[in-house]
């Protein structure tokens, strides 16, 4: 079921994207999580004109690759190793962002779950 729809018919249990999630992150970890830090600064950032849309977790593999295209230009292939890790810590972030929204929709259920047995009792 697309997250539209899911929205849209079971709005109890269905995050909405756009909102932070509700329930506390370091709930169900007792040893705590690692938390997330971004690498690359802000002025880094802008001073190498990313887009907003880019200036994410994986900034600074990001900006990595681009130093070095613009250092071996004519024969970018050569930093197919910081494209490389370009993706994959884009594919890992975007892993972890389908894990933290399927964490808080399986805590909607369970909450919802326990409210129905309250209800009966």
């Amino acid at each position: 079921m697309g997250n539209a729809w899911a929205l849209y018919a079971h709005p109890d249990v269905t995050p909405h994207p756009l909102k932070d999630p509700s329930f506390d992150p370091l709930y169900g970890f007792p040893n705590g999580r690692k938390p997330r830090e971004m690498i690359a600064t802000e002025e880094q950032m802008q001073s190498a004109k990313l887009p907003l849309e880019d200036r994410g977790y994986c900034a600074h593999k990001l900006l990595e690759y681009q130093s070095c295209r613009a250092d071996v230009w004519p024969w970018a292939a050569k930093c197919h190793h910081e494209k490389h890790d370009y993706l994959n810590c884009e594919y890992e972030d975007y892993i972890l962002r389908l894990k933290e929204y399927e964490r808080e929709k399986r805590l909607l259920h369970r909450k919802k779950r326990i409210e129905e047995k309250k209800v009966v009792e």
